[in-house]
């Protein structure tokens, strides 16, 4: 059986973080880090739990930046959604689940080139 590890990149740490400092106040932060932390486990279980996302979809930023070559998206609570990636580790029997994002929907459009009709 492979290992799976679920590792955030530094912008999802920082929303992550952000969604901590706030869930002890808002009901909406709290139910969206409860729902992260469900989902990773998820991840963990499937790495290919996602919706994956075609590839001539993927927004070019995460392509240049995190040099990808698949995406996988999972809905989360009040519209916000969750994205990453999956690769070999540094065995062959080892996969990491890469979160790339943790975005609002309103950002998660503005990523993907969708516009308001």
């Amino acid at each position: 059986m492979k290992n799976i590890q679920v590792k955030l990149s530094h912008d999802a740490t920082e929303i992550y973080n952000d969604l901590i400092r706030k869930a002890n106040t808002s009901k909406k932060e709290r139910s969206i880090l409860l729902a992260i932390t469900k989902k990773v486990e998820l991840i963990k279980s499937d790495p290919h739990y996602g919706d994956p996302i075609a590839k001539s979809l993927i927004p070019k930023q995460y392509i240049k930046k995190y040099e990808i070559t698949n995406l996988f998206r999972i809905e989360l609570p009040n519209y916000w959604r969750m994205l990453y990636t999956l690769r070999d580790g540094e065995t062959e029997i080892e996969i990491i689940a890469f979160i790339l994002d943790i975005v609002d929907h309103s950002e998660y459009n503005k990523k993907f080139g969708y516009t308001k009709r």
